[in-house]
C-alpha cells in the first residue's frame, strides 16, 4: 500500500529534526539547478499589499530558499501567465510543472472525487474546513492526491460571499429567478434546485458581468472579490467572515515526480515551509473577510451575515442535490462524503 501523505509528512519532518536548517551549507543539499516554477491563477502582489495567495506562494518561495542556502530556488508565475488554469493539474501529475496553488474542485473533471473540495454546506467553517486534516477525510484526499501525481505541501480553505447587484441573498428562496455564478458544479447544482439561473464564468470576468446585468449575484472568495473589485457594481454583500455554505479548498501543490527526485532533507524542509505558511494564510483569508466587508461598507452597499440559521437551510437543499448527485458518481465518492459529514462544524 502506497504510504498516506501524512505518514511521508511525519518521516520527513522526523528526518528534518535534527538538521540545522537555517545557515545550513549548500552542500548538504542536491546542487541548484533551474528554479522550481509556482503557477496560480490569482493576481500578482507587490510585497505585503496585493492578493494573499500570491504572497503565500511568494513566502513559501523565499523561505525555503532561506533555509536551504539558495540550493532550491523558486519563481511564480500569478495570474496563470505561465499556463491556463485547468491544465496546471495535468501538468503537475505530468510533471511538466513543479508547483501549483490550485483550487483542487477544478480538477473534479479530472479525478470527480476532487469536487468534494467546494461541495455547498459540507464545509461551513474555517474550524471546520481545517479539522478534515487531522480527520479521516483528510487522510483519504492526502492519499488520493499523491496517488494521481500531486503532493499536499499546505492548506488554504476560503470561504465565499455573495455580491448582488439587485437584492441580498441570504436565504434559499432570495436566489429564485436570479442569474448567479456559483463556482462549481456542486454549487450550481444546489442553485439550480433554490430556483436560480446558473451562469458559468470564471472569476475574472464577474466585473464586466455584474456591471451590464449579464449576472445578478456572484459567489466566489472573500479574497477575489476584493481583488475584482466588486463593490463598484454591487449594492448587496453578504459576507463569509461568520458561517458560509460555500468554502473551497485551495492547497499548494508539488508534482510528486519532482518531490521525489529531491534529497530527503530537501522534501523535509518543504513539507515544514508548507505547513508554517498554511497558518499565515489562514489569517490572511480571515483578514480578507473583514476588509471585504469594510470596502462593501465604504462604497454605500449594505452588509449581511448568515447565521446558523440560513446554513441550515442552504445545506437542506445541497444535501438533496448536490450530495445526492456527487455520492451517486462512485462508491469512493460515497465513502468521502460520509467521512466529510462526520466533522462537525
Amino acid at each position: 500500500m502506497t504510504p498516506s501523505i501524512d505518514t511521508k509528512r511525519r518521516l520527513l519532518c522526523g528526518a528534518l529534526a535534527g538538521l540545522p536548517l537555517v545557515g545550513l551549507p549548500g552542500a548538504a543539499f542536491a546542487q541548484a539547478g533551474a528554479p522550481l516554477k509556482i503557477s496560480h491563477q490569482f493576481p500578482g502582489s507587490t510585497g505585503n499589499d496585493g492578493d494573499f495567495r500570491d504572497r503565500l506562494c511568494r513566502l513559501f518561495a523565499a523561505e525555503v530558499e532561506k533555509r536551504s542556502g539558495g540550493a532550491l530556488k523558486f519563481s511564480v508565475y500569478p495570474g496563470s501567465s505561465l499556463m491556463k488554469t485547468n491544465a496546471q493539474f495535468s501538468a503537475l501529475r505530468r510533471g511538466a510543472l513543479d508547483l501549483s496553488f490550485f483550487p483542487i474542485s477544478y480538477a473534479g473533471g479530472e479525478v470527480q472525487e476532487l469536487n468534494i473540495a467546494l461541495m455547498p454546506g459540507l464545509v461551513t467553517s474555517y474550524e471546520q474546513g481545517y479539522a478534515w486534516h487531522t480527520g479521516a477525510i483528510g487522510k483519504a484526499l492526502n492519499d488520493l492526491l499523491f496517488d494521481k501525481g500531486a503532493v499536499p505541501i499546505s492548506w488554504v480553505w476560503e470561504a465565499g460571499s455573495i455580491a448582488s447587484r439587485t437584492r441580498p441573498v441570504i436565504l434559499p428562496a432570495d436566489v429564485k429567478g436570479m442569474k448567479i455564478r456559483g463556482g462549481s458544479r456542486e454549487v450550481d447544482l444546489m442553485l439550480k434546485a433554490a430556483g436560480s439561473a446558473v451562469v458559468t464564468l470564471p472569476s475574472n470576468e464577474l466585473y464586466a458581468a455584474v456591471q451590464t446585468g449579464a449576472v445578478d449575484s456572484a459567489i466566489t472568495s472573500s479574497t477575489s472579490l476584493l481583488s475584482f473589485r466588486l463593490e463598484e457594481v454591487s449594492k448587496h454583500l453578504t459576507t463569509g467572515r461568520g458561517k458560509s455554505f460555500w468554502f473551497m479548498a485551495v492547497p499548494l501543490l508539488m508534482s510528486r515526480a519532482v518531490f521525489e527526485k529531491l534529497p530527503k532533507d530537501q522534501q523535509a524542509l518543504i513539507m515544514t515551509v508548507g505547513a508554517e505558511v498554511q497558518k499565515y494564510g489562514l489569517e490572511a483569508v480571515k483578514a480578507d473577510d473583514v476588509a471585504l466587508a469594510a470596502a462593501y461598507q465604504k462604497a454605500g452597499a449594505k452588509t449581511y451575515d448568515l447565521d446558523a440559521g440560513a446554513v441550515d437551510k442552504w445545506r437542506a437543499i445541497a444535501r438533496d442535490s448536490a450530495w445526492k448527485d456527487y455520492a451517486a458518481k462512485s462508491a469512493n465518492c460515497a465513502r468521502l462524503l460520509q467521512m466529510a459529514e462526520k466533522v462537525v462544524a
